[in-house]
């Protein structure tokens, strides 16, 4: 058991979601010290009122070993008690060199052993089979025969890691969610050749509502946990989460717990599932296995999952029973530009789009009946600020981006030729939270 000291201090990674600084919110005002460490200083979470310190890490994505060893070797510090995880690549540098941490930090996540069961699709589902979960039909590409199916290819894991990757994890793109029209297969060789593994396909449940289970667990007892259904992600066909909703279906945490209890958790989960309309059944689609991206909102419904781990890496009882609100909403302001985006410019094969009216009036009306927002907050606004700035620069290097690439492919006749955007194999959604 680690001892909390007076200087007790916590990094957290910084990304561009906002589950960095609902950790920051959470704990700062509790006395805990905040250290947030990310590749590039303009991350929201170094401009919070409740972040005590910035440090400077590699990038996981140009060099994920770099990255372990810079966690590592801040761990080393002696103020520092724990780390938190908010993205795959955190989890998987910490889980891989579990047993080096736990000489110098608290150490509230998986094994490598149990993390690859989560990280590799297929193992989790084989996971989810002996635990009586349901799933939708799964293989492996090369294996997939039937396309006159409604189908959606995915990764099979996700990180690109050289345990999982082999000799490609430094230049496959592990890719995300793409659907596929029937009778229309993709190009295996160009798919794996690209993403630098063998990806999976899977059927299409035909609803793009995504209900989340959200646990920590303490060495496969659960601590705390909680429940959302997704109402509209950044893209209309899904991908993360733009506006949710805190509900409690006996039914989905059954199947959530009964997940975690087989792997043996322990550590943070988010356990993402659909619900197939044609049977009302929860079917099993990922496991996030650290912080979701929609986290600000967890915390608002009164489950304050950042304390919680902070109690548990310190090995002190949590005060009262864990709960939370069911019934109120919560939003990520740009997810939902993203959201009229998606509906003013893009296709999805499989997903009908909703006219364009019905979409903003829907934002509309949940803005108004349901005012709370992950960044936006009157006490710490200024991250809100810094995100917008570069989701706007993100924007306008995209749309410049685009502008010279059509420019260079247009012919001499000034007709601008067919691209890989118009062809029936368009992206989908990407993986959620």
């Amino acid at each position: 058991m680690h001892e909390p000291r007076d200087d007790a201090a916590v990094l957290v990674p910084g990304i561009d979601a906002p589950s960095t600084v609902a950790c920051l919110r959470s704990l700062h005002p509790r006395g805990v010290r905040t250290v947030v460490g990310a590749e590039t200083s303009t991350t929201p979470a170094a401009f919070s009122r409740y972040c005590d310190e910035f440090v400077q890490l590699p990038d996981p994505t140009d060099d994920l070993l770099a990255y372990g060893d810079a966690l590592l070797s801040i761990a080393d510090r002696p103020d520092v008690e724990t780390i938190i995880p908010v993205r795959e690549e955190d989890v998987y540098s910490l889980a891989r060199n579990r047993e080096a941490f736990a000489a110098e930090i608290a150490t509230p996540w998986p094994t490598f052993e149990t993390l690859r069961r989560v990280q590799d699709r297929i193992e989790l589902f084989e996971a989810a089979d002996e635990a009586g979960v349901a799933a939708p039909e799964t293989a492996l590409l090369d294996e997939w025969d039937d396309w006159n199916r409604e189908t959606i290819v995915k990764p099979r894991y996700t990180v690109a890691a050289p345990e999982y990757l082999g000799s490609a994890f430094d230049r496959g793109e592990i890719g995300s969610t793409v659907y596929q029209t029937p009778g229309k297969p993709p190009n295996e060789a160009a798919c794996i050749e690209k993403r630098g593994h063998v990806p999976l396909v899977q059927e299409r449940v035909p609803d793009s509502r995504e209900y989340g289970f959200f646990a920590l667990y303490d060495r496969g007892e659960p601590v705390a946990t909680f429940q959302h259904c997704q109402r509209r992600g950044w893209k209309y066909c899904g991908g993360p989460s733009a506006y949710r909703e805190s509900v409690y279906i006996p039914e989905l945490e059954t199947a959530g717990r009964a997940l975690l209890d087989e792997l043996e958790w322990h550590g943070l989960a988010m356990v993402e599932f659909l619900r197939d309309p044609r049977t009302e059944e929860f079917k099993l689609m990922e496991i996030n296995p650290r912080f979701w991206s929609s986290l600000p909102f967890s915390v608002q419904t009164g489950a304050d999952f950042p304390f919680y781990y902070w109690q548990l890496a310190m090995g002190e009882p949590i005060p009262g029973k864990p709960t939370y609100r069911a019934g109120i909403g919560g939003h990520l302001i740009r997810g939902e530009l993203s959201y009229v985006h998606s509906v003013l410019t893009e296709e999805y094969p499989l997903v009908e789009r909703p006219p364009l009216r019905t979409a903003l009036r829907d934002v509309a009306r949940s803005f108004v009946r349901q005012p709370r927002f992950d960044y936006a907050v009157t006490d710490d606004p200024v991250p809100f600020v810094r995100d917008s700035w570069n989701v706007l620069q993100d924007w306008i290097d995209d749309w410049t981006a685009q502008a010279d690439e059509e420019r260079s492919r247009t012919d001499e006749s000034g007709k601008r030729p067919e691209t890989d955007r118009d062809a029936a194999d368009a992206p989908g959604s990407v993986t959620a939270e």
